[in-house]
């Protein structure tokens, strides 16, 4: 049986203006590629990643240690951009907010950025119970990152306490009780 063609992948390492001169292939052909074309320069994969919080992992708070014991950083403190709501989610321990994309909401939200080894991420993740999880935020100076999110269906019912601010505040002002102050 002859093999008119064959599917094959390689990696070809290029000088620094990115142009192939000439790629050889020792598996019984050889095979000559001369290109002017520049090859598509890729960004190594990262070895952190940002992380947003607005509840129960901010510094002081209890659950603070699954951010630190993965290595994680403290970047900078700010604020979600306008769009986002706040919500005491009910029944959960330790007490924890929800925090949503409507649009509408006055946001600016506190939070924390803290960047964490990729390698770190998934064990992070696996720890986050429904109806949280990590979607995109977009912050107060326009840029954006992975933070916590919320299932809309879990603030039916729940105090919105966007203002107040952030969870800190709200939970200073409550005695840290998960009701309404």
């Amino acid at each position: 049986m002859i093999v008119e063609s064959m599917k094959m992948e390689m990696n070809v390492i290029a000088p620094a203006d990115g142009v192939v001169k000439d790629v050889r292939c020792t598996e019984g052909r050889a095979v000559a590629l001369a290109s002017s074309t520049p090859l598509q320069k890729f960004a190594p994969e990262p070895h952190t990643i940002e992380i947003a919080d607005v509840g129960a992992h901010l510094t002081g708070q209890p659950l603070n240690m699954q951010l630190t014991e993965r290595d994680a950083k403290l970047v900078r403190s700010t604020r979600t951009s306008t769009g986002y709501r706040l919500y005491a989610l009910p029944g959960t321990a330790p007490p924890k907010p929800g925090l949503i994309y409507d649009g509408s909401g006055p946001g600016l939200i506190e939070v924390e950025v803290w960047e964490m080894p990729m390698s770190a991420f998934g064990s992070f993740v696996s720890l986050i119970p429904a109806p949280l999880g990590i979607g995109t935020l977009k912050l107060a100076d326009g840029t954006e990152v992975k933070g916590f999110i919320c299932e809309t269906h879990a603030v039916t019912g729940a105090e919105d306490i966007t203002t107040w601010g952030g969870w800190r505040a709200w939970r200073a002002a409550s005695g840290g009780a998960a009701t309404k102050p």
